[in-house]
């Protein structure tokens, strides 16, 4: 078909817009119209499809980068083996923990209670109560491991997660995130943390407080 001039162009819109009857325009004027608008089309849409496409070829390679991040967590590890195991390790130390203070409450109160007046027996019950809070303070060797693991699963879990974290740049790493509203509980449990025992180098020293009743 032979190129259309703008001004036939025009006309041909203008016919197809308004719906007007009894002008000259043909089926062939309309086709070539079509053909026109298709090839102006064709010019934009062709470096279109070419930008979609790269960009959905770098799309798949991050998500498939994703993937691989993803899997180098192992979170079937985490979930079944790891973190089931660090929570078993802290239950066992919250029960050796409780089993020796109580041994140890024990054997204070046996002393305490003591009649003092046959010395022999009594240096002998003193003596053995004292080994048996020795025995029970032993339960903070095996603890001291049992912490540890749970660390190393907790610092192996920080570590994975950070790689994932820095590697899909979801914060910028000179940068702390936002932290989240703190809900009720939460603010709950941290004041009473705050009445209770501090880490090292955190809450009020004895220097402090020394100094206040002075």
């Amino acid at each position: 078909m032979a190129d259309m001039t703008a001004e036939h162009m025009a006309r041909v819109i203008d016919y197809l817009r308004n719906d007007r009857k009894g002008a000259e325009i043909s089926l062939e004027d309309v086709m070539r119209l079509a053909e026109a608008m298709t090839d102006t089309l064709r010019s934009y849409i062709h470096p279109i499809d070419v930008s979609v496409y790269a960009e959905l070829g770098e799309m798949a390679g991050m998500i498939a980068s994703m993937k691989k991040d993803i899997g180098d967590i192992k979170l079937a590890d985490m979930r079944y083996d790891r973190i089931p195991a660090a929570g078993r390790e802290l239950d066992a130390i919250v029960e050796a923990t409780e089993t020796a203070t109580n041994a140890i409450m024990s054997a204070a109160e046996e002393i305490m209670g003591a009649d003092p007046s046959d010395q022999d027996a009594f240096q002998a019950l003193v003596n053995d109560k004292v080994v048996e809070i020795f025995e029970a303070c032993s339960f903070q060797d095996i603890t001291g491991q049992r912490i540890s693991k749970v660390v190393q699963t907790l610092n192996h879990l920080d570590t994975r997660i950070s790689q994932l974290v820095e590697r899909l740049k979801l914060v910028p790493s000179d940068q702390p995130p936002a932290p989240d509203e703190e809900t009720a509980e939460e603010r709950r449990r941290r004041e009473l943390i705050l009445h209770g025992p501090q880490l090292k180098g955190e809450g009020v020293s004895q220097d402090d407080i020394d100094a206040l009743l002075a």
